[in-house]
């Protein structure tokens, strides 16, 4: 059985589980992956947990309440996965980018198998992809600012990111609107971030949280998601990592 933490946020997670049952679609009922949907949207908020943007306050102050908010978000995440644990889940995924700034102190804490989102992503651009060629990173500024897929792109890939205006004017508020509800305008919003990275030249652009395919493809079929030639979308390529770690059990 396949253990899913959601609730990061919880349309991203009900997107996730519609990719999945697409991609190991059954003829009946029983032909259908065993999983389970534990949409934990009481997590402390990722991004927000990710240091503390101050100079009113000591390194020392600084330092300490990070930790906390960090130990915070950890404990959520723990206690989140050992649920699913004692539901008999064979190996866990979460479909957030951001919640991976936390994988290694949870992968040690959790017994029990925890797909690599961000990894996924770089071992399917890498086989795509030319070395050294750009790509492009939607993202929170949380998943940019702790580089949680520079650990495995940089070697290989030069990262782009938006400026910080499109970070804040179309990339956030598009993130904000899918939560919100309103996918339509996400869409529109989205799309000077895009345009920019396009204009740079970048061969693939990561929809690097789990929110933006929502905003990007909302009123698109699955086969045009699949088949996209720019885009590269984490829920996806996560579903499919899930697929197939799902058949080998």
């Amino acid at each position: 059985m396949i253990g899913i933490l959601g609730g990061m946020g919880t349309q991203a997670g009900l997107d996730f589980c519609n990719k999945l049952a697409i991609l190991y679609r059954g003829k009946i009922d029983q032909d259908y992956p065993l999983f389970i949907l534990y949409n934990k949207s009481n997590i402390p908020g990722r991004p927000e947990s990710i240091g503390i943007q101050t100079s009113k306050l000591s390194n020392k102050t600084v330092n300490k309440r990070s930790k906390k908010k960090y130990l915070s978000v950890l404990k959520s995440l723990i206690n989140g996965c050992k649920l699913l644990k004692k539901s008999n889940c064979k190996f866990i995924v979460i479909p957030c980018n951001t919640a991976h700034y936390w994988y290694q102190d949870l992968q040690k804490k959790i017994k029990l198998p925890i797909i690599n989102m961000p990894k996924e992503v770089f071992n399917y651009t890498k086989k795509r992809c030319k070395k050294k060629s750009l790509i492009g990173l939607l993202a929170t500024e949380g998943t940019l600012n702790t580089g949680v897929y520079n650990k495995f792109f940089d070697k290989n890939f030069k990262l782009i990111f938006p400026t910080k205006k499109l970070q804040k004017n179309s990339v956030n508020e598009a993130i904000k609107l899918v939560k919100m509800g309103n996918v339509k305008l996400a869409n529109k919003t989205i799309k000077h971030a895009i345009n920019y990275l396009i204009n740079k030249r970048c061969k693939k652009i990561i929809l690097g949280c789990t929110e933006l395919p929502i905003a990007i493809f909302a009123f698109k079929s699955f086969k045009t998601i699949k088949s996209s030639k720019i885009f590269l979308d984490p829920n996806l390529i996560l579903a499919n990592a899930a697929v197939t770690k799902y058949k080998k059990k």
